[in-house]
């Protein structure tokens, strides 16, 4: 098995994935902005990095990176201005899609969300004015720029998070017809475990999965798309 890079490795899906990736064979690095978050990430298993990913370069994500089978993408401005909503989960999310080719990393996960849904540029309904716009249309950019790379991708947007316990049931919703306050939430357990189930699966390459919590099992979902 190969080694993984999570970038936002303290963040609560990563520290629920991390233990998953593990399990299943491989060494992960988590990156993260703080050293006193690296004991959370020694517990889950995982080798910590402290590394300020909105302020490395292209070059110094490429050294980063280098030797690793894939990198996962869970980090986010975490509700911070507009700056840095588009500094980090557009930006930066580029720079590391840009690394990783450079790299010679051929695999890697998105995480976005499941609104975020570009059409004519944008994401439909939401004007400039509305809070979640930088929001939105950070990690939908993000997501149009992985799709054209030459990366093996893949996209996985869930929809609203809880902290339910995990079902390991989802409902893949790929219509672009469902808004996200019309569907259920999603477990972060069960994006930890979407997540796993398509770094492994290879019919989950160069797909976008929009899911929330639902009736089917997450490895059929994850290899059938429904």
């Amino acid at each position: 098995m190969s080694t993984v890079i999570i970038i936002g490795g303290h963040g609560k899906v990563a520290l629920r994935t991390a233990p998953l990736l593990i399990d299943a064979g491989h060494t992960v690095r988590s990156i993260i902005r703080k050293e006193e978050q690296a004991a959370d990430i020694r517990d889950t298993g995982a080798e910590p990095v402290v590394a300020d990913i909105a302020s490395l370069s292209e070059d110094e994500l490429v050294d980063l990176f280098r030797g690793a089978g894939a990198v996962i993408w869970a980090a986010g401005a975490g509700g911070g201005d507009a700056d840095a909503t588009w500094a980090i989960d557009r930006d930066a999310a580029i720079r590391t899609m840009d690394a990783a080719e450079k790299a010679q990393v051929n695999r890697y996960v998105m995480v976005s969300y499941f609104n975020s849904r570009l059409v004519d540029g944008r994401v439909p309904g939401v004007s400039k004015d509305e809070g979640m716009y930088p929001y939105y249309n950070a990690k939908s950019q993000a997501d149009e720029h992985l799709k054209n790379s030459r990366l093996d991708y893949t996209i996985v947007g869930p929809s609203a998070l809880n902290l339910d316990e995990p079902s390991g049931m989802i409902t893949v919703d790929n219509s672009g017809e469902s808004a996200d306050l019309d569907v259920p939430e999603t477990s972060r357990g069960n994006v930890a475990q979407v997540i796993a189930a398509a770094l492994d699966e290879p019919e989950a390459v160069r797909k976008t999965i929009f899911f929330h919590d639902g009736d089917a099992p997450i490895a059929q979902a994850v290899k059938t798309g429904h």
